[in-house]
């Protein structure tokens, strides 16, 4: 049986379950991987997600992140709009939530035309969750009770998805904070409850 290279694509783990369990993939698997791969194509996905919501830069306040000229009218850098990203972990998923950052506070509610505020329209109803891995959790404790190799590589890759969006993030946002429970560090607990039991 062929073993996984270092880095492997979501496509290679999933062949790779399904030669180790002859075809059987249990379902708490499936899932997950159905979830990761929702997110893994969330920016080549034509429908609309709020993670592309928020890279939509009609809806940033001009008035924060335009260009401007100073006194001896040279054009100074745009500044990046201000958010904050918290890693919400639930019974059973795993969400990164987005908050604007206003006057240096994060801000939970609905703004339209602040001034202050780095986006035109911010409604957290439709753009505070960028995205959800469902059933992440129950599987991160499933794989470290009873995971194969498959499940190892799945829980590393729906952490370097997450890792890479984040990123993303960082290329067009001042990302003041980064808050929460993040998938590695939910992993390190249950590794250490494993490891003590």
């Amino acid at each position: 049986m062929s073993e996984l290279s270092n880095n492997p694509n979501l496509k290679e783990i999933n062949a790779y379950k399904k030669k180790l369990n002859w075809g059987d993939v249990p379902a708490i698997y499936h899932l997950a991987a159905t979830s990761i791969s929702d997110v893994d194509g969330i920016l080549t996905h034509g429908f609309d997600s709020a993670f592309k919501q928020l890279l939509d830069r009609s809806n940033w306040n001009p008035d924060i992140t335009s260009p401007k000229q100073n006194i001896v009218d040279t054009l100074t850098l745009s500044s990046k709009p201000k958010i904050s990203l918290f890693h919400n972990i639930t019974e059973q998923n795993y969400e990164l939530h987005c908050y604007p950052i206003i006057n240096q506070e994060r801000v939970l509610d609905t703004q339209i035309n602040n001034p202050a505020c780095p986006f035109i329209k911010w409604s957290p109803e439709t753009m505070q969750m960028l995205f959800r891995l469902n059933s992440l959790i129950p599987f991160i404790v499933y794989t470290f009770q009873k995971g194969d190799k498959a499940d190892y590589a799945l829980v590393r890759y729906a952490y370097s998805c997450v890792d890479e969006l984040i990123s993303l993030l960082e290329q067009s946002f001042d990302i003041i904070d980064i808050k929460g429970y993040s998938i590695a560090e939910f992993c390190k607990e249950i590794h250490q409850k494993h490891s003590d039991a």
